[in-house]
């Protein structure tokens, strides 16, 4: 892990990650967490440095988008509420997880987001709800408590449940959604990263060498989340997510 070899790689990564996680609004830590696991770390390793890069890539986001004032603050906030408690559980649940399981549910959550952005417009617009019924407010909040778990457990962030939530349940634009997004995922990485360190997960070169990348790049995404096609940007990165995901679950089938 410390030979030279890594050490672009590693920045390399994360800058992909801060352009793709930015612009889309669901956290770096969706390509960083598959690239260290086919890199043989173990889960609570994955889990605490992916967070690293994903809290720089939100940090970073969320400067950019507060510039130009598209974050909806108090509804982050609320959220945030909810999503830190499930942060510091995923951190508890990192170290006990098998690593075969660890690499389908994964490989799940990957197939998931990428149908998701393959599929949105008629996800979303098939879709509607509102947050004035009490049932929909459990669901909505119940989600952003899970979307936590998952943040911590898999050094996802969580913007794979926040940005649809924030679309389908309180009626954003994509250009809202996102901005949003990347403001409940600082407050939650940055937890769960917390929670992961006082535990000794975290692999801190490789995390340093990816949050540079990861800070660069959210600041450029920020910039072109406006000016190139979102829609081939989702197909790519839909059919990008579903290949990982079966090499993934091929991965864990041969280690049976």
């Amino acid at each position: 892990m410390e030979e030279f070899f890594f050490f672009p790689f590693f920045v390399i990564i994360g800058l992909i990650a801060g352009i793709l996680g930015s612009m889309i609004g669901v956290g770096g830590g969706i390509i960083i967490s598959p690239a260290l696991t086919f890199l043989g770390l173990t889960p609570p390793q994955v889990a605490s440095t992916s967070l690293f890069a994903v809290s720089s890539t939100s940090v970073s986001s969320t400067i950019a988008y507060a510039r130009s004032n598209k974050i909806q603050y108090m509804l982050g906030i609320k959220m945030a509420l909810f999503s830190i408690p499930g942060a510091i559980i995923g951190s508890y649940l990192s170290t006990d997880i098998d690593p075969g399981y660890f690499k389908v549910l994964l490989a799940l959550i990957l197939i998931a987001t990428g149908i998701y952005l393959m599929f949105r417009k008629s996800i979303i617009n098939g879709n509607s709800f509102t947050l004035e019924s009490t049932w929909v407010k459990i669901l909505f909040f119940s989600a952003t408590f899970v979307a936590g778990i998952m943040s911590s457990l898999f050094g996802i962030g969580g913007g794979v449940i926040f940005v649809p939530l924030l679309i389908m349940i309180i009626g954003l634009t994509m250009h809202l959604a996102a901005p949003t997004s990347q403001f409940v995922l600082m407050i939650t990485s940055i937890v769960g990263l917390a929670t992961h360190m006082i535990l000794g997960n975290p692999e801190y070169l490789p995390a340093i060498l990816l949050s540079v990348g990861a800070f660069g790049g959210a600041q450029i995404g920020s910039k072109l989340s406006t000016k190139l096609s979102e829609h081939r940007l989702r197909l790519l990165l839909g059919i990008t997510f579903l290949g990982i995901a079966l090499r993934l679950i091929l991965d864990f089938y041969q280690s049976l």
